[in-house]
């Protein structure tokens, strides 16, 4: 899928139901491992960068995933901001002051040059407009501020979209999308340079999952709140398609225990919001060495001879 417009591809408010009847589940801890698993290595990524965040901010936290793995050392007040107000009330303990707003990632109610990091894990591949969420991520950071985020890329799920196409095109001769079309790695580094981040780094993380089966996985999208919302998604799977579903899944998948592999692919981004303190690229032409010259670099002036070193 091309990201270098915006798209409506997604019902909002749809999602917006989704992630609030997870939040509600009562037994919703059992859903939470991939999130849980996410948030840990976002913040890994935050301790990596060995500063102090005054002001943060997480950008569709749902339950504040991050934050439980973060310490008030690294950061010191965090903002929260979801579209799902059971998602934010049901929030996870922290020991870092938080405020929580209830907002659209599509739509930030912050001031330009307010935060000294942002970070979100797992919601941007539900926006409809990711390259204007980027800019909007960009425009509330303070210059030297970073973004570090996750979010689900374009292979995801690639065994049960396979199982559920070749199914519908077997019992019904057609096959309709049920998983949400995602952001290839490709455009996300592009898609980062053109918001105005700079020192980009992207990189990708598989998470594979065993499952009893296909019903078992689908009914845990539903409980992480991850089921499709997509306007073109279709309503209803026939019983008869599921269970050819199911058995190609095995089929095609399965492991000698009889379990079934779902494979997560999670990119990971930092951008910086450009500031004159960072280090900039040398000026083209700058060098002082000629090409012809660096085969030369090696010798000792007085001998011609390689130095030993």
């Amino acid at each position: 899928m091309s990201m270098s417009m915006s798209m409506n591809v997604f019902d909002r408010s749809m999602k917006r139901r989704q992630k609030g009847w997870a939040a509600a589940l009562r037994d919703r801890q059992q859903f939470e491992y991939l999130r849980d698993e996410v948030g840990s290595r976002v913040a890994d990524r935050v301790y990596d960068v060995s500063r102090t965040f005054p002001l943060a901010l997480d950008v569709g936290c749902g339950r504040s995933h991050i934050a439980e793995h973060l310490n008030k050392d690294f950061v010191e007040r965090l903002f929260l901001t979801d579209i799902s107000e059971d998602s934010l009330k049901l929030k996870k303990e922290s020991e870092i002051p938080t405020r929580c707003v209830l907002a659209d990632e599509e739509f930030l109610p912050f001031r330009e040059n307010t935060f000294d990091l942002v970070m979100s894990s797992l919601s941007l591949h539900w926006i409809n407009d990711l390259p204007g969420a980027l800019r909007q991520i960009h425009y509330v950071l303070k210059p030297d501020g970073v973004f570090i985020g996750a979010m689900v890329g374009g292979e995801t799920l690639y065994e049960l979209r396979c199982s559920l196409q070749l199914a519908e095109l077997e019992r019904e001769g057609g096959f309709a999308p049920h998983v949400s079309p995602y952001t290839a790695i490709t455009d996300l580094g592009n898609l980062l340079g053109q918001a105005g981040f700079n020192m980009l780094t992207v990189d990708v993380d598989d998470i594979q999952v065993h499952y009893p089966g296909i019903f078992e996985l689908m009914s845990d999208l539903q409980g992480m709140g991850e089921s499709n919302c997509a306007w073109n998604r279709k309503s209803m799977l026939h019983r008869d398609t599921m269970l050819a579903a199911a058995a190609i899944y095995k089929e095609m998948y399965g492991a000698k225990d009889g379990s079934v592999p779902a494979t997560f692919e999670i990119f990971y981004m930092i951008g910086w919001k450009p500031h004159e303190s960072q280090a900039k690229p040398a000026r083209r032409g700058s060098a002082n060495v000629s090409f012809g010259d660096l085969s030369k670099l090696n010798e000792s002036p007085n001998t011609g001879d390689p130095k030993m070193g």
